[in-house]
């Protein structure tokens, strides 16, 4: 597997990402230990070195799992997770403040049992907190040793760029990383978010590049979504449009054509678009791994591409 380069920075990863959020070892989690931890072991087999994980992924189960799952090769892994989410009732418990985010990393250490994080990322962006105080919690996490390299998800590009000056001004450290939403039907970031990353240095892991299974044509027009999927879980429901289904139609067709899946059609695309570092998926089962792993193997045809994103333009 080829490595690149994380933003600007040292930081060699995978163009594949092993997204941890349906890990767990209790009864209610999607993926449970020992699938969790056979996915785990042959991801890395295959060359994969990045794991994305949260504090509040399955009530904070993931990050154990991904913790016993990585600790006879904790050299060879980096361990991204994030902190914002709420961590308990309190006004304090949620959020991008220094008291937040020092809990939260300490916890977070705890439960992966491990010394450092390769990268912490701030979840969500907090309008609550000046971004300046932010940032030099997370420059202080870098001096300490605890943390490696600092990034977010979901933010804007004002956001990003209001959060790199603030790192400049205090002699900081900056982000290296967005974690944004990506797919075929989903492009927002197109338009400002991608060349912001550019410019300020930052690298992307997008995430949903499936679209939440909607092009992969597991849904079916005029049927409900299966019971146990993230269309019936989740708010993925509202993205089921006609327009949502002409394009996973079309690219059913292209991998018919191609001789591959839909899944590694739609993980293909994304891969072959400017500014994207690495995708994450988050297989719930070894069979969903497979599958999403054959999307980083396929070199779409430019053609193919351009007839994927004209599809997509029209189905915006």
């Amino acid at each position: 597997m080829e490595y690149v380069n994380l933003g600007r920075s040292g930081l060699r990863v995978s163009p594949a990402c092993l997204g941890a959020m349906m890990f767990g070892h209790s009864e209610t989690a999607p993926c449970d230990e020992a699938e969790s931890r056979r996915i785990v072991d042959a991801f890395v087999d295959a060359g994969g070195n990045f794991i994305d994980t949260a504090n509040v992924y399955t009530g904070g189960e993931s990050e154990e799992v991904v913790g016993r799952a990585i600790k006879s090769k904790r050299d060879r892994v980096i361990v991204a997770t994030k902190g914002y989410g709420s961590i308990g009732d309190g006004p304090n418990d949620a959020g991008l403040g220094r008291q937040y985010l020092y809990r939260a990393l300490d916890a977070s250490l705890r439960r992966l049992d491990t010394d450092y994080v390769d990268l912490y990322q701030c979840h969500r962006s907090d309008p609550n907190t000046p971004v300046e105080e932010t940032m030099a919690t997370l420059h202080e996490f870098v001096q300490s040793g605890k943390v490696r390299y600092v990034g977010c998800s979901n933010w804007s590009g004002s956001e990003i760029v209001e959060a790199q000056w603030a790192a400049e001004r205090i002699n900081g450290t900056p982000f290296v990383s967005l974690q944004p939403p990506y797919s075929l039907l989903q492009r927002q970031i197109e338009e400002d978010v991608l060349p912001t990353c550019e410019r300020h240095g930052l690298g992307t892991m997008v995430y949903s590049p499936l679209s939440g299974g909607i092009l992969t044509g597991k849904y079916r027009r005029g049927e409900d979504p299966p019971p146990d999927s993230r269309g019936a879980r989740g708010n993925w429901v509202r993205l089921l449009t006609d327009r949502a289904f002409d394009l996973a139609d079309e690219v059913g067709k292209v991998a018919a054509e191609v001789g591959s899946t839909p899944t590694a059609v739609a993980i293909a695309w994304v891969m072959s678009r400017r500014g994207v570092t690495s995708a994450i998926i988050g297989p719930r089962t070894f069979e969903q791994y497979e599958q999403n792993m054959e999307g980083f193997d396929l070199e779409l045809d430019p053609a193919l591409v351009k007839r994927l994103s004209d599809a997509s333009r029209a189905a915006r």
